[in-house]
């Protein structure tokens, strides 16, 4: 037996490192098959699907059931009302890239949408693991290192989502493939790049906060890292045309339905059952739902102290040591899109979600080189995986905990 394991790790060894990989990532993904058809098997009915449903329907729950719409029906041109008269929620909170390509993959290969779909993510995720090894060996120079960043990528919390029928996975590749043109300074790649991000998921305004931040620290620094006048220009425009991209999306919503608002209005839909409808005030939405999670009955504001807690304690965590270790640009990704989550996001289940955009972190998480501590660490992930799966992903009845 022991001859047998030492064979099947000096084969594993001598694979190239996309086949490394490959093979973690196809590991991780059969574990979070097991677990999801281990939920599936006491779901009961649910507005989505029947009782016990199959892998595939499972896994196109939640949001998926609103991309399937998208794929299918496109936008609406009237926004549908509420019977008090608020605009209530509809396709315009998701973005085109993700529905359309998987669209166009259905009329190719007429395969249904939760076949596509999911082939679509588990792909876009295999992706994504691939150029972060080579981010994680970019920025911390151990192969070794970046390779268990990747197992830790593979198996996070939210990692199910490399499966799902959620624009995530695609997102996340578009992502990382982003920050390593950037580390690599490779900069006109980022145009055609940032164009479709942006329209995958939110992201323009938080990846132009990047690169504005990105050109201050380089410029600040020219003396020791140069930074030729073309670069400044090149990077100060992508800067800006990610702004742009950010802000095109609500555009082609308000053309297209006559109200100016109707993006931001449809993603206020969303969080109305918490705090009710009310304008988007940019930083006040955390404090918003620190207050309705936490409410004090003693007047004492506890929602407003943990939110600037937080908000130290994510500030501070940017200087530890392993963190510093993934380079100035992987840091400023993580408090550019920070910023922009305390900007706009009301934090309720769907946090874990969109904390993924934050994965350079697990580089820092990675770094130990204990045994003990690498195998540990595997198994709480694997065991919050397998808590947000229970908790977000599984339906029971009237559920408030969307993923």
């Amino acid at each position: 037996m022991i001859t047998r394991r030492r064979a099947a790790l000096v084969r594993y060894r001598m694979l190239p490192w996309w086949g490394r990989v490959t093979l973690v990532y196809a590991a991780a993904r059969i574990v979070s098959t097991v677990i999801i058809m281990a939920i599936a098997a006491v779901q009961g009915p649910n507005p989505w699907t029947g009782a016990h449903p199959s892998y595939f329907d499972f896994a196109t729950i939640w949001d998926g059931h609103w991309y399937y719409i998208v794929a299918m029906t496109g936008y609406p041109e009237q926004l549908p009302l509420t019977v008090d008269g608020h605009i209530g929620e509809n396709a315009w909170a998701f973005m085109p890239v993700y529905p359309f390509l998987v669209r166009g993959l259905m009329i190719v290969t007429t395969l249904s949408w939760p076949v596509v779909s999911v082939v679509v993510s588990v792909v876009a995720g295999l992706g994504a693991a691939l150029v972060f090894f080579k981010l994680m060996v970019r920025v911390l120079g151990d192969s070794q290192t970046a390779m268990f960043s990747v197992v830790l990528f593979c198996v996070a919390p939210v990692s199910a989502l490399f499966q799902l029928s959620y624009a995530e996975s695609l997102y996340t590749f578009l992502l990382v493939l982003g920050l390593y043109l950037v580390v690599q300074r490779r900069y006109g790649w980022l145009i055609p790049l940032i164009a479709v991000m942006a329209l995958t998921r939110p992201s323009g305004l938080a990846f132009a906060l990047f690169l504005g931040l990105h050109v201050i620290v380089r410029f600040v620094t020219r003396r020791t890292d140069p930074f030729p006048w073309g670069e400044r220009i090149t990077v100060s425009l992508i800067a800006v045309f990610s702004a742009a991209m950010g802000l095109l999306w609500p555009a082609i919503a308000g053309v297209v339905t006559g109200d100016p608002t109707a993006y931001t209005d449809t993603e206020l839909a969303w969080r109305s059952v918490y705090i009710g409808y009310q304008h988007l005030v940019p930083f006040a939405p955390w404090f918003q739902g620190a207050n309705w999670w936490l409410n004090s009955q003693s007047g004492f504001p506890t929602g407003g102290v943990v939110v600037l807690l937080l908000i130290i304690a994510f500030g501070l965590s940017l200087f530890l040591r392993p963190v510093r270790r993934l380079g100035t640009e992987l840091r400023l990704w993580v408090l550019s899109y920070g910023v922009y989550l305390l900007a706009v996001f009301f934090p309720q289940s769907s946090t874990f979600r969109l904390l993924m955009p934050m994965f350079p972190l697990l580089g820092a998480v990675a770094q130990p080189k204990s045994l003990v501590y690498r195998v540990s660490m595997v198994l709480v992930f694997i065991a919050a995986q397998t808590g947000w799966l229970l908790l977000c992903w599984g339906v029971d009845g009237a559920d408030w905990t969307p993923p």
